[in-house]
């Protein structure tokens, strides 16, 4: 939305699967842990990497026409928050160190968007 710099915390699901592990056996009661690998990936860069995928345009909206083009006007709010996070505490203490590939790699080289004329010599061929 708007310029799209804008930036959400993200995290691959099999390091989210560690984190869980080591938060069940690590941390103490009460603790507060962030799991994301990427502190702020821009809504933007999310956007234009589908939107290359699938051989599309990105475009910007306004809030107003991201109020009309999302399934409620409540998740056009949702897509324009700025919610950047760090992780660093969460991974001191609990000795968790995220391996797998970033959400722009993985948007990018997974099969997320995968379609037989994309993905030739794959699953899907």
């Amino acid at each position: 939305m708007a310029t799209g710099g804008n930036r959400w915390p993200a995290v691959h699901r099999l390091d989210a699967a560690v984190l869980f592990r080591l938060a069940l056996e690590k941390a103490p009661a009460g603790s507060v842990l962030h799991g994301a690998a990427e502190s702020g990936v821009t809504l933007k860069s999310v956007a234009e990497t589908i939107a290359r995928g699938l051989d599309l345009p990105a475009v910007s909206l306004t809030p107003d026409e991201a109020a009309t083009h999302f399934v409620s006007p409540f998740m056009a709010v949702v897509y324009g928050f700025d919610a950047p996070v760090s992780s660093s505490h969460t991974q001191e203490l609990l000795g968790w160190s995220p391996t797998h590939p970033s959400l722009l790699d993985d948007l990018e080289h997974g099969d997320y968007l995968a379609t037989p004329t994309r993905r030739p010599g794959s699953a899907w061929s």
